[in-house]
């Protein structure tokens, strides 16, 4: 072992020992040039028989780091072959291994093991997309550290390999029983990125199970056997990834990371599932009686044939993995029942999923609603003002993107197309609080389109009272408990900027004092602190508490 103290290579002073395992150990060091600290792992030559098969493995774990930069990997620094040590040198992980926590609290928070598997899909991804790609092969929770942060990284590339294309099985049986695949315990072919989503998705039931696979009997059973409060959907993604042909697994780490971003989806989707089942086997029951009556029974099985062909193309713009697809997949659906509302909903969730409605979605929805909104209204036009119509509103008031290459928010055009669908909304919205704030939005847009606050054309006074008393009642109530988090976090950072924008109008126009302004705003703020974004909004959740930051600024500062 190295000695506490001593300085290697001139270099990597040695501070303590931080793991050890059957044949190496990690020491934190300190490069006091650069006062920054590393880990070195030290495998000794002493004993070891088979030191330059182990070397040889060593090497390539080496070789694959240097390669690659992802936040989620460690990076190799140094490589120090002595006579009677070999050295590694790489970043210091701060943390524990998620075996640790497994060991001290079991069974971990749903939630938290969702998003630790996304960004181990990330990471995954990124070694699957390199050329040729990289198998990492023995995804565990010990070879995850859990960072302060709550963030992971992969460790231990002992068993990674490059793909070859050229392979049909592979040589050697590497990976841990239990997590690894089928295919890595000889003849069950090659390994590639399939093997990895088995290993992560075993990984995946053993943190949020606590029930380790790695144990007799090798068993995986559905999750909700362990715990029936777990997601449904979430179980469903962890059968998915761990079925032993790999045909049957998600085909890549982006596949299974869509599931992962939409598992509540899973969750209602079960439910509808089994709904249709009974529905089937009801039109199965029925279609069998009506065919011993001769001709009505063809009519009836046509009827049951469309059904299911509306349902898979459901399903295929559902689990389609580019948007092209499942764009096609929906305009397919709507075509064969252009009164069902699913479709049209799938559709729009697609577009607004990346926080973006493009001027091209916009005109491509617009004209599918020309066609059908009347179809859509007269079957049930609750779902449609609640599903359809008030989420259109919002990604047109909040995210319409005319030019894609400036991403430009909020726009006034955006702004004047959500009128219909506002109008739509405050006219069949059961749904007092959302039908009321689509009544303030339209007089918001009023104002937009017709004047300014305190515009030539119109009694100032007037208008800033109007605008003043709708910025406040669109904020009253606690929008995320109401409607959602999205939704919520774009209404409050589009208040705060109108606040911001024209304080200094109402405060002239003796419609509030400065006080009053900055308890608005601290009202706001607390709104924003309580809601508890995914990753994909904690940006938005930034920026609108950076926002109220600036206004309270700007407000303090007027005379």
């Amino acid at each position: 072992m190295l000695e506490i103290g001593s300085v290697i290579d001139g270099k990597y002073k040695i501070l303590n020992v931080v793991g050890k395992g059957g044949m190496s150990v990690v020491y934190l060091a300190m490069n006091e040039r650069a006062n920054k600290q590393w880990a070195i792992k030290e495998v000794r030559k002493d004993g070891m028989q088979s030191f330059e098969v182990v070397k040889q493995n060593l090497v390539a774990e080496t070789d694959l780091l240097k390669k690659l930069n992802h936040p989620h990997l460690p990076s190799i620094i140094d490589v120090i072959d002595c006579d009677d040590t070999f050295l590694i040198v790489m970043d210091y992980i701060e943390g524990n291994p998620l075996s640790k926590a497994l060991e001290t609290s079991g069974a971990q928070n749903q939630d938290d093991v969702i998003e630790w598997a996304k960004q181990l899909c990330d990471v995954l991804g990124y070694l699957h997309s390199r050329k040729p790609p990289i198998i990492y092969r023995d995804m565990k929770p010990s070879n995850v550290m859990l960072k302060p942060d709550g963030n992971v990284m992969l460790i231990d590339f002992g068993t990674a390999r490059e793909f070859k294309y050229s392979s049909v099985a592979d040589t050697t049986c590497l990976g841990t029983q239990g997590y690894a695949a089928p295919e890595q315990f000889g003849g069950h072919g090659q390994t590639d990125a399939r093997t990895d989503i088995y290993c992560l998705g075993a990984t995946m039931y053993h943190l949020v199970t606590g029930h380790n696979p790695a144990t007799p009997p090798y068993e995986m059973y559905p999750i909700r056997q362990w715990n029936p409060m777990l997601s449904s959907g979430l179980e469903e993604i962890i059968l998915k990834c761990t079925q032993r042909n790999p045909e049957d697994r998600y085909q890549s780490c982006a596949e299974l990371l869509y599931a992962l971003d939409h598992y509540k989806d899973l969750d209602i989707e079960n439910k509808k599932v089994q709904s249709f089942k009974w529905k089937t086997f009801l039109a199965s029951f029925i279609m069998t009686i009506v065919m011993l009556v001769g001709t009505i029974g063809f009519s009836a099985g046509l009827t049951v044939q469309t059904s299911s062909t509306y349902e898979s193309k459901i399903e295929n713009g559902e689990n389609a993995l580019d948007q092209d697809a499942a764009e096609k997949a929906y305009l397919d659906a709507i075509e064969i029942d252009p009164s069902d509302l699913r479709a049209y909903q799938g559709l729009l969730e697609r577009y607004l999923n990346d926080s973006k409605l493009t001027e091209k979605e916009y005109l491509k929805f617009k004209d599918l609603m020309t066609d059908n909104k009347a179809k859509l209204i007269e079957k049930n036009s609750e779902a449609y003002a609640e599903n359809i119509a008030y989420e259109f509103a919002n990604g047109l008031y909040f995210e319409y993107v005319k030019d894609e290459s400036k991403d430009e928010k909020f726009s006034v055009d955006g702004i004047g197309k959500s009128t219909e669908w506002y109008k739509d909304s405050e006219k069949y919205l059961t749904d007092e609080k959302k039908k009321n704030r689509s009544k303030l939005l339209l007089s918001m847009i009023d104002a937009y389109q017709n004047t300014d606050v305190t515009d030539a054309g119109g009694d100032p006074a007037e208008n800033a009272e109007n605008y003043w008393k709708n910025l406040k009642a669109i904020a009253a109530d606690n929008i995320a408990e109401e409607d959602n988090n999205q939704v919520a976090l774009l209404v409050y950072n589009n208040v705060v900027s109108q606040i911001d924008k024209k304080c200094d109008d109402i405060i002239k126009n003796g419609l509030a004092t400065k006080q009053e302004i900055l308890t608005e705003l601290d009202h706001i703020l607390k709104c924003v602190e309580k809601i508890n974004p995914n990753q994909k909004l904690t940006e938005i959740k930034n920026d609108c508490i950076e926002s109220i930051r600036v206004a309270k600024m700007d407000v303090e500062s007027m005379g």
